[in-house]
């Protein structure tokens, strides 16, 4: 295995009502003003909302609400976010929704504590910008599960005017509310797409350097068999809890860090999906499922020993 330093900061609160069980609590960590950061408005109409915003209320918080959080979130949104968080003195962002708005929420974090525009500092001069004191604090509700960027503190945003879809990195949640419950009002084709994200983080892992024998194939090959095993049980049985809280996890577990200890990762499929995505805005999960086949049978001869160790596992 390779060299490396392990650290996680995310605290997780997984199961059936772990907002109601869990959140009060921890919102009394912040101070007053909290940025509730959301997608199209999907959960206003699941109740999600609703009950996320009583729990506020009844902690006594300010709610600064940032909507409209698009699939591919843009650059002039994460500034518009930074803009408001800036104006309000948020306190904390919660991020609700998938990836893509915990991804947007990452960098706004940064951004509101910066003059420095983050997107020139990282890509352009490659280095992290420097924050006014600690980014401001992020905590994510999950309620699409599959990217598993509740884990991690890297975003995926797109620039418009560049036609460049690319990762940043900006504050990593504090804590996450994982509800599997959640995820039943999900439209069951983002649900499999979601899915096939997470097995796609698993499969660049596994598939990078060192093919030597070491632990985090070893858990990564357990990651991928429950992933399949659990896709297809959702295709018998869409509202199976036991499948989604199985997939939720999948997802936490493959971009937490733990399969690429030791590691030198393959992302190049997601690499090839994220410059499609910058000038189609298609779904990222159906993107890979695309690309990855046609790159693996491109690079099938150059690591055959482990493409069957990988069929005999899973297949």
């Amino acid at each position: 295995m390779e060299n490396f330093v392990f650290e996680y900061p995310t605290k997780v609160y997984f199961g059936k009502g772990a907002a109601k069980q869990y959140l009060a609590a921890e919102l009394k960590k912040y101070g007053d003003t909290v940025m509730l950061a959301y997608g199209g408005g999907s959960i206003k109409k699941n109740g999600i909302y609703g009950e996320v915003t009583a729990i506020l209320q009844e902690s006594g918080k300010k709610i600064v609400e940032f909507g409209g959080v698009m699939p591919n979130p843009t650059y002039a949104k994460v500034q518009e976010g930074a803009r408001l968080a800036k104006e309000n003195g948020v306190d904390l962002i919660l991020a609700v929704g998938g990836g893509s708005v915990t991804d947007c929420c990452k960098i706004v974090a940064l951004q509101a504590k910066t003059d420095e525009d983050v997107w020139t500092a990282e890509l352009q001069e490659g280095r992290f910008p420097k924050p006014d004191g600690a980014p401001i604090p992020l905590g994510a509700i999950v309620t699409v599960s599959g990217t598993g960027s509740e884990m991690n503190a890297g975003g995926v945003i797109t620039n418009e005017q560049k036609n460049i879809k690319t990762g940043l990195f900006g504050a990593a949640p504090r804590f996450a509310v994982l509800d599997p419950a959640y995820t039943m009002s999900v439209p069951f084709a983002q649900v499999m797409s979601g899915a096939f994200d997470t097995l796609s983080h698993a499969m660049e892992t596994y598939f990078g350097y060192t093919d030597e024998d070491n632990v985090s194939d070893d858990i990564n090959e357990a990651v991928m068999k429950s992933t399949i095993r659990n896709m297809r049980t959702l295709l018998k049985d869409p509202n199976n809890y036991t499948a989604r809280a199985n997939l939720m996890w999948d997802s936490a577990m493959a971009e937490n860090g733990l399969l690429k200890l030791g590691k030198k990762t393959d992302f190049h499929a997601h690499m090839i999906e994220h410059q499609l995505g910058a000038y189609t805005d298609c779904n990222h999960g159906m993107g890979l499922a695309v690309i990855q086949p046609v790159y693996y049978r491109h690079i099938v001869k150059e690591g055959l020993p482990k493409f069957v160790r990988f069929a005999q596992k899973h297949l």
